[in-house]
């Protein structure tokens, strides 16, 4: 197997975070509506067989670093674990069984049921279109390839999808002539199709990998060229997985490719492995994407950045938050399209197809880390959920918000909330503070740092982002235990939001006393539980100092 952009994990660029945009009325000038322009592409690989499956191939295809033998803790090519639960054939591997005690079973992507169940997801959470990833097809692989094209082909036409061939040339030595034979022979009769993606009444069909700066990408600019313009002549609209920065020609992409990159009618830009976090994708939005859009915008071609959920393995996730500031960092950019990637890496960790959500669901002694890595319970579907509203942001049918609205968990399937303090290092946010006492201290668990308000100018608050809405009943409050804090009474109201907007007041203003000879806390319990993510509390009086102070800041949901 050779290098391809799952192990392209160059450095991203290290710089500081400047201003970000305005909120974008509406996308920047391009093509109109599609099936890609306006709408979120899903990349697919479709590459998982098993033994006995009917798979030519006849191995554990991409489940496993050695094909021929089961997947097993030690032969293992997996970052997550799906969730079996609707796939009617699992394939038994040689991990022990899940935490449940159910077997450790996966799925073949030859198997159509398979393919029909992520097609019947595509369409129950709004992801338009597949990006169905093609590689060398004449190698050993090839004619398993062939028929899950067949299969995605008949999964999209049932479920009123779209999808089209993208072409990854990742190791591909002879890509030049045999790409153009390969849609001359094979994948053009795809088109014929009702499902086949269409842009600006062109069947689409994409390349990924041209101008990479690695050895597994060796072609010359008039190579590249020469392809792309192939395809363009044969009245395909042609969208390009480019390097991160194609645009300078610097860091993963090689120098002396801008005219193949402004060949494509899209250009869509690798993002997996050079953000990790919300800062990053903001960094990236000012330093890189604002200047790819102007540059797409200035040439008519159509910009589609790449949004990922992040790899569940390096507890990216961050349970939706670093998902949607890209969401919402693209919208606002005013990209023509969406592409994420992917929905069925579970190789790289970046799928958004039904993962494990807990323990329960993966097998005892993997390694492998479930959805709720960070203490926060997401249903399975989650990053499916999380899609949804971020395609409808992106159409206009939601309006654009920083502020993620898809609940880790829905209905019934809602856990019970983690025990202990909700409100343990979570972010902070403040009215002021004074000198070096911010508001992160009183959530860090030590009863000696605190937070102070900007003294004689009360009122002023503190607010805790518990990061998901939770059932809270109780709050406790503390200053430090030290008696050189004499006791004081501060007034204090609570009030509570689940959009970081709309504040509405859970607890009148009230007195509540700190005593060091009972160790300076204060509680108080609400009239019932209420389902908040945001908590302030608003501090209009202190009779021991002219301030809001508090050491802790905890929330439970009992």
């Amino acid at each position: 197997m050779g290098i391809s952009r799952r192990s392209l994990l160059l450095t991203a660029a290290a710089a500081s975070t400047a201003g970000l945009l305005p909120a974008a009325s509406a996308r920047a000038a391009g093509s109109p509506p599609g099936d890609v322009v306006g709408r979120i592409t899903v990349g697919y690989q479709g590459w998982f067989a098993c033994p006995g499956d009917g798979a030519p191939i006849n191995g554990w295809w991409h489940w496993s670093q050695d094909w021929s033998h089961a997947p097993s803790p030690g032969n293992n090519a997996l970052r997550a674990w799906p969730d079996m639960r609707e796939y009617t054939a699992g394939h038994r591997t040689a991990y022990g069984p899940l935490g449940d005690g159910t077997p450790a079973v996966l799925f073949s992507s030859y198997d159509q049921q398979t393919v029909d169940t992520h097609f019947r997801w595509m369409r129950e959470y709004g992801c338009d279109t597949a990006a169905l990833q093609r590689f060398d097809p004449n190698g050993g692989e090839g004619a398993t390839r062939d028929a899950v094209t067949a299969k995605v082909r008949s999964a999209a036409e049932a479920n009123d999808r779209k999808f089209y061939v993208m072409y990854d040339v990742s190791g591909w030595t002879s890509m030049q002539e045999e790409i153009k034979a390969d849609w001359t022979d094979r994948m053009s009769r795809h088109t014929a199709s009702t499902a086949y993606a269409r842009q600006n009444g062109m069947p689409v069909v994409g390349i990924w990998g041209f101008g990479f700066a690695d050895a597994n990408h060796p072609w010359s600019p008039a190579a590249c060229l020469d392809v792309v313009t192939w395809f363009r002549a044969r009245g395909c609209y042609v969208t390009g997985g480019v390097p991160t920065y194609w645009r300078t020609g610097v860091n993963d992409s090689r120098p002396g490719y801008l005219d193949v990159y402004h060949a494509f009618h899209m250009i869509s830009p690798w993002m997996v492995g050079r953000i990790g976090t919300t800062a990053d994708a903001d960094r990236f939005l000012t330093n890189v994407q604002q200047g790819d859009q102007a540059d797409c915008n200035a040439r008519g071609i159509d910009y589609q950045p790449c949004v990922l959920p992040g790899d569940v393995s390096e507890r990216q996730r961050a349970h939706g938050d670093f998902m949607w500031r890209q969401f919402y960092n693209t919208v606002r950019l005013g990209a023509q399209g969406l592409y994420i990637s992917m929905f069925d890496e579970f190789n790289e960790g970046n799928q958004i197809a039904k993962t494990a959500e807990s323990a329960a669901m993966l097998p005892a002694g993997s390694g492998l880390l479930a959805l709720d890595e960070d203490g926060t319970a997401c249903s399975s579907d989650y990053y499916l959920r999380l899609t949804a509203d971020g395609g409808r942001m992106l159409k206009g049918q939601l309006a654009l918000t920083p502020v993620r609205p898809t609940p880790p968990t829905t209905g019934g399937t809602t856990p019970p909330p983690p025990a202990g303090d909700l409100a343990l290092r979570r972010p902070t946010a403040e009215s002021s503070h004074t000198q070096v006492y911010g508001s992160g201290n009183a959530v860090d668990g030590d009863s000696d740092s605190y937070w102070e308000s900007a003294n004689n100018a009360l009122p002023q608050w503190i607010q805790v982002d518990l990061q998901t809405v939770y059932p809270v009943r109780r709050l406790v409050l503390a200053v430090p235990p030290a008696p050189a804090w004499a006791a004081r009474t501060q007034t204090v109201a609570v009030l509570g939001s689940t959009d970081g907007t709309a504040f509405t007041t859970l607890a009148g203003a009230a007195g509540y006393r700190f005593d060091p000879a009972t160790g300076n806390t204060a509680g108080l319990t609400l009239p019932a539980a209420v389902q908040t993510r945001y908590l302030r509390l608003q501090f209009t009086g202190n009779t021991g100092w002219p301030a809001g102070q508090l050491s802790a800041l905890q929330v439970f949901a009992q």
